[in-house]
């Protein structure tokens, strides 16, 4: 498991497995977010088989599967709502981490500044200078 850590409360990492879930849970992650869509992989990685094995480990499972198309304003206030309403530490995945990412930084451009939105996924090895614009256009609607 390559998980990067973007807040205390919230961490990304690229595709998990069924293997990686003692590793979650000694990692302390108490929920873990799917965002991404079964149709990317094969039914051993998709959402059913690791909300299994996350729930038989003790831990909280949310699925919302993100594409680039499908990241709209509802979506992230849901992610949003997952990741601070859920029980802390939260572990969300995508194929890269990078959606998990994009998803956070359009949902904290409400409260943080874009500088500090690019710095935090940049320090976690998420380069999203391309989504300034777009941070910067929601920032401007606060």
């Amino acid at each position: 498991m390559d998980a990067r850590t973007l807040t205390p409360r919230y961490s990304v990492s690229p595709q998990i497995s069924v293997d990686d879930v003692p590793a979650i849970v000694a990692a302390g992650y108490k929920t873990v977010i799917c965002n991404r869509p079964d149709v990317e992989v094969p039914p051993s990685h998709q959402a059913a088989a690791l909300r299994a094995a996350v729930e038989a480990a003790g831990l909280q499972f949310e699925e919302l599967a993100l594409t680039h198309q499908t990241m709209n304003a509802a979506n992230v206030a849901q992610q949003r709502a997952l990741y601070e309403n859920c029980p802390g530490p939260v572990l969300a995945y995508c194929a890269s981490g990078t959606r998990c990412s994009v998803v956070w930084a359009l949902a904290e451009a409400e409260t943080l500044s874009v500088d500090e939105i690019l710095a935090t996924t940049s320090e976690a090895g998420y380069d999203l200078e391309g989504l300034r614009p777009t941070l910067q256009n929601l920032a401007s609607q606060r």
